[in-house]
């Protein structure tokens, strides 16, 4: 049981020999930039894989979705908006933005952009059950890679480790309760919830800890 929820161990993003020393820098690690872009490649892989299998969007997408219902915006403008929102959130929680803050929303974007056309889709919907699940598997993965990588994260992995640094708790149960809440309001605002949206809520906090954890052990040769 034990071994079996070691990821809740994880209560921080390690810091490996690949890891910049500080976020903010204009003179950047190249080893840390080269993890930063691997990580964030795999990490819009994973959300190209959720969207493909069609069985419910990400919990922010859910939220934007419910923020239309209640405004005039649009889908884009909403998710503008709630981003905005969170990289405020930071000012109180003391974290830093860098190259992989602005990197994040870039490459992420041409991912999606370049990758979802040539993506498979199935007409069965437990094969794209199984497709947003590994997608799940897959952002979580390539999060923890660009969060040890240590550029500065995305705004809303910024607010899990803010949340982390001043709760001391795992960052599993962090991410997964971010993601529950971001969920129960979106949902209350009539944002459509589906399966690989609970996928997502529950699965992303343990999938990047458990990252972490592999990152950690390839370290150490165990």
């Amino acid at each position: 049981m034990g071994r079996t929820l070691s990821f809740l161990s994880v209560t921080s993003v390690p810091k490996l020999r690949w890891s910049s020393p500080k976020a903010f820098t204009m003179k950047p690690p190249l080893a840390s930039v080269t993890y930063l872009i691997i990580g964030l490649v795999i990490f819009g892989l994973g959300e190209a894989l959720l969207i493909t299998a069609g069985v419910g969007v990400s919990p922010w997408t859910l939220f934007a979705e419910g923020m239309t219902n209640i405004t005039d915006w649009s889908l884009g403008f909403a998710t503008f908006v709630i981003s905005s929102s969170v990289l405020v959130l930071w000012i109180p929680l003391k974290r830093t933005p860098g190259i992989g803050t602005i990197l994040n929303a870039i490459i992420i974007a041409l991912v999606l952009e370049y990758v979802l056309p040539f993506l498979p889709t199935f007409e069965a919907y437990f094969a794209n059950a199984l497709l947003a699940l590994v997608g799940v598997l897959v952002t979580g993965f390539g999060g923890a890679i660009y969060l040890v990588a240590n550029l500065g994260p995305g705004p809303r992995d910024g607010l899990m480790t803010g949340l982390q640094a001043i709760t001391h708790q795992p960052i599993a149960l962090v991410r997964m309760f971010l993601e529950l809440t971001v969920v129960a309001v979106g949902w209350t605002l009539g944002g459509t919830l589906g399966l690989g949206t609970v996928f997502f809520a529950l699965g992303i906090g343990p999938a990047m800890a458990i990252g972490m954890q592999i990152l950690q052990l390839r370290r150490t040769g165990r």
